[in-house]
């Protein structure tokens, strides 16, 4: 008898990182830390862009950003080379019914990514998602479905922080200073944090009431790293870094912890597999399943990650290996690009201490394993060179590999993209829009 296909259930954040329960941190997030302890837990998990729509397009295209087409933001102009290679297509082709609730943020227009249905909701936060989703779960929807369930926490701007004690406590990142304003902003995003997990355990406890929980496989991640300086748009770990969590058949259960590199762009030819579905020619991710059966300790050696356009154009590429990160910055731009990083308390802080005018190294390479905060750029030092260079090697062939536009100059914006200028202190600031 032929093994019944699991439903596929898409759970994703804005923002988040790594910072929930499950990685370790003060956050209280039991819905989340529940699906850790039943399923796979991914602890070096990274996303292939930085930025809100390029990091979506990569694991849902299985391509990097300079492939696929979204080397910046859907909402700002770009979008995807071919919609047809999203991951709903393959899966309506095997038989699957694709629903679509809340964030997607990989097109203008969501009816033209190739969903069989679009929920219409009046926002993407959890009031209005979570109860969409409980709807369509109790339908029941046609089986086997791929349902997409996106919900704008932890994006800012955050919910307030629900207690003093909050406010007063919470500690920031570790690459932030701890001052008052940097201690409230945590606690709001904390607070953003609480709301998210609500909505995910809403999502689960609908799987199970309708009894779906035992056949469906839940895919959770978030898209990067959390909206704080030096983490989202930036190509760091604290950027890079994301959960991920699966659980279902197939393997992913008994809350394992998994310490292997893998990359967002590896969760479409992993579903391949698993659904028993022919693997497209244009991926370029590896399969985890055979992580998940335990026929090896690691699938791949590095990871790459790259970033064009956030708000403004700040070209970088990186390779990170289990001890190195490599980052290349391309262009003659020494300074911090203000507009790629979020409005915040913490941002206002950090400009009034002469941030702006910090100096950016166009070469940058970090210790993972004595430098975990990628605060000591070994790129200048001799005894590292041999590092710097065969890293920057291998930086260089995947470019070439990929056919990377940067390896030819900037590329080209496409029409009626919206940008900032890179001198701009924040994305709020009048935009250029290229003829």
């Amino acid at each position: 008898m032929t093994p019944k296909p699991p439903n596929i259930l898409y759970l994703h954040s804005h923002d988040t990182g790594r910072y929930v329960q499950p990685y370790g941190h003060p956050v209280p997030t039991p819905n989340i830390q529940r699906l850790a302890d039943q399923g796979v837990l991914f602890r070096k998990a990274f996303c292939a862009a930085p930025t809100c729509s390029a990091s979506r397009a990569c694991l849902l295209t299985g391509q990097y950003g300079h492939n696929n087409g979204m080397l910046g933001l859907a909402h700002r102009g770009w979008s995807l080379n071919d919609y047809r290679e999203h991951l709903v297509h393959p899966l309506h082709n095997a038989g699957y019914h694709s629903i679509l609730i809340g964030e997607q943020h990989i097109a203008k227009r969501p009816d033209i990514i190739g969903f069989d249905q679009v929920i219409k909701i009046e926002t993407t936060r959890v009031e209005s998602v979570a109860p969409a989703a409980i709807e369509v779960l109790a339908g029941p929807p046609p089986e086997p479905f791929f349902l997409s369930v996106g919900f704008f926490e932890t994006h800012r701007d955050f919910l307030n922080p629900p207690s003093l004690r909050d406010a007063l406590y919470s500690l920031p990142p570790g690459n932030i200073p701890d001052t008052p304003e940097t201690r409230r902003d945590m606690a709001a995003y904390k607070a953003s944090a609480r709301s998210l997990d609500q909505g995910v355990g809403s999502v689960l406890e609908a799987l199970d009431v309708h009894g779906l929980a035992d056949n469906t496989l839940i895919v959770f991640t978030t898209d990067h790293g959390l909206a704080f300086p030096g983490s989202k748009a930036t190509l760091f770990d604290r950027g890079l870094g994301v959960m991920l969590i699966v659980r279902g058949p197939g393997g992913f259960q008994g809350g394992k912890v998994l310490d292997a590199l893998v990359s967002h762009i590896d969760v479409y030819p992993t579903l391949c597999e698993l659904v028993g579905i022919e693997r497209p020619d244009f991926l370029q991710g590896v399969s985890l399943m055979p992580l998940i059966r335990g026929e090896t300790a690691a699938v791949r050696d590095e990871i790459f990650a790259e970033m064009t356009w956030h708000a403004a154009y700040e070209p970088q590429r990186a390779i990170r290996t289990d001890r190195w990160k490599y980052i290349r910055r391309f262009g003659d731009r020494t300074k911090p690009v203000l507009p790629n990083c979020d409005d915040s308390p913490s941002k206002d802080l950090l400009l009034s201490l002469g941030w702006g005018e910090r100096t950016i190294a166009f070469e940058q390479l970090y210790d993972l394993a004595f430098d975990p905060g990628e605060a000591d750029n070994l790129a200048g030092d001799p005894s590292h060179e041999h590092v710097r260079r065969e890293l920057s090697g291998r930086l260089r062939a995947w470019m070439e590999e990929t056919s990377d536009p940067l390896l030819h100059g900037d590329p080209t914006p496409p029409a009626g993209a919206e940008i900032n200028d890179p001198d701009q202190r924040s994305a709020t600031e009048p935009t250029l829009t290229i003829a």
